[in-house]
């Protein structure tokens, strides 16, 4: 199944909650890591706050797989993840010309934000590992040079991201920034889903805080070196 999109119905479209906390808080923690992260990696004095902080939006990004396997309705992978030929005709009906109406709204991710979440998972992931490799005694200088590129690499697709998310939350006159902060969009009531999963998200958030924690203290020192 993928994710629905709103259309002409007898049912009333108000706000329904789409993104459950879980989800919202990944995004959300990932957004902290990055930016902590690519600000702190050029001194020596921020090393260790460097790496706590890429350990964690690597254990963010093995939450969120798993989370798009046993999650709620939108945050599941079948749910959203289209092939790329329906990507790319979503991304060609932005084109000037390229149609008569509307692209169609969609409840959850469209085609083409279903691949770019794809796409920022991977280059995450990608620069962590290369990050530890990188920081590994003895590593080649191959290692932090794969760790720089794949770190460029993903604020590209990020700054695209953002571009895409104004571009799209303009022309359908959705604030799509404020929808992943409340979880709320709107759409029909059968759309909705039936729970936050308020606890799960607070035992996400507070699992993530300690590891940081443990990290930058010290308590877990095989990883930071």
């Amino acid at each position: 199944m993928k994710a629905a999109h709103t259309s002409e119905s007898a049912e009333p479209i108000s706000e329904q909650t789409i993104w459950d906390l879980p989800t919202r808080a990944v995004h959300w923690l990932l957004v902290l890591c990055f930016a902590g992260a690519w600000l702190t990696a050029e001194s020596e004095r921020t090393k260790l706050l460097h790496l706590s902080l890429g350990y964690c939006a690597g254990a963010l990004v093995v939450w969120r797989l798993v989370w798009g396997v046993m999650g709620s309705r939108y945050a599941l992978f079948t749910e959203f993840v289209a092939s790329p030929a329906a990507a790319w005709r979503y991304l060609r009906s932005y084109l000037p010309g390229a149609r008569d109406e509307p692209a169609p709204r969609y409840v959850g991710h469209n085609p083409a934000g279903a691949w770019a979440v794809i796409g920022l998972l991977v280059l995450m992931a990608a620069s962590v590992a290369t990050g530890w490799w990188a920081y590994q005694e003895g590593s080649p200088d191959l290692a932090g040079s794969l760790h720089e590129a794949v770190t460029h690499a993903l604020l590209f697709l990020v700054g695209l991201h953002v571009v895409a998310v104004l571009i799209t939350s303009v022309l359908q006159r959705e604030n799509l920034v404020r929808a992943m902060w409340t979880g709320k969009k709107k759409a029909l009531p059968t759309q909705g889903i039936a729970s936050t999963h308020r606890l799960l998200a607070i035992a996400l958030s507070a699992a993530i805080v300690c590891f940081a924690c443990a990290l930058y203290t010290g308590a877990i020192a095989s990883l930071t070196g």
